[in-house]
């Protein structure tokens, strides 16, 4: 990762650290990837206090999503020829695990603010953690992928709106108002009115309109990539052309040089010649 990752404390492992812990961050990072989505369906299962089955699978996923970073981080930390240096690189991962750590150990009855205001910004801290795990995938020239991607997170927030608006009263509703909240359209027809649905609203919004900022930017890609590729061409014919063209003056100036070259040699053997004319 950039320097940039690296001062968030999104470092990664150091490229210039053990081989055996470089290649095995390639893929137990995505192993912390599938820890940070735990949050998304524990997040709203701690709501449903008045079901407390539910309740308790959110904190099970709560503690799965600690004993995978603890136990990733652990590893590499073994592994690391500096384990120190690792661990402080990655310092934003254990935040999170710190974070997931204590929405295990908060209170089960209804939230505080305080709580509120914890708990979102935890999710924030995983949302991020999964934007940057991702960041690869995202790029303007993958296209189909990004449709894909849009659909697949149109379709899933269409029924977590059906699941938490009690307003939403079909699946249909529920990606309607998941297609109002990552266009951010409003039309007024329908609106999040519960703390849970809300909350996830925002976090439909700030995707979804990420998301379409991906999708447009590479629909532009694909017109701009043809006319760099028609300049291409173009640049490729001018300098074939110019490559002839110097071929031919190269020609012309050894045939000029030969021809010089041979006076030199006809007036040396015969230098009458020269005094004649």
């Amino acid at each position: 990762m950039n320097d940039g990752f690296r001062v968030a404390g999104l470092g990664g492992v150091d490229p210039h650290d053990n081989v055996q812990a470089v290649r095995t961050w390639r893929w137990l990072q995505w192993i912390l990837f599938g820890a940070c989505l735990l949050a998304i369906p524990a997040f709203y299962l701690e709501l449903a206090v008045d079901s407390p089955l539910l309740h308790q699978m959110g904190r099970a996923l709560y503690v799965c999503m600690v004993a995978g970073f603890v136990a990733s981080l652990g590893w590499m930390a073994r592994l690391s020829r500096k384990p120190r240096r690792f661990l402080m690189r990655n310092r934003y991962d254990i935040l999170i695990a710190l974070g997931a750590a204590a929405s295990v150990a908060w209170g089960v009855a209804s939230w505080s603010s305080l709580e509120w205001v914890l708990r979102i910004l935890f999710m924030g801290l995983v949302a991020v953690r999964i934007v940057v795990s991702l960041r690869g995938f995202f790029s303007p020239n993958r296209l189909f992928l990004l449709l894909a991607t849009a659909a697949a997170l149109l379709a899933s927030a269409g029924a977590g709106f059906y699941w938490l608006e009690p307003g939403v009263h079909t699946y249909a509703e529920g990606v309607w108002l998941a297609f109002e909240s990552s266009a951010t359209v409003g039309y007024g027809d329908m609106a999040p009115t519960t703390p849970a649905s809300r909350v996830f609203a925002a976090f439909v919004v700030l995707l979804g309109y990420g998301l379409l900022s991906l999708v447009f930017a590479s629909i532009a890609a694909v017109f701009v990539e043809q006319d760099e590729r028609l300049l291409r061409r173009e640049m490729h014919r001018d300098i074939k052309t110019l490559q002839a063209e110097i071929a031919s003056l190269r020609r012309e100036v050894c045939s000029l040089s030969a021809k010089a070259h041979a006076d030199e040699v006809s007036a040396e053997r015969d230098p009458t010649s020269g005094a004649h004319d």
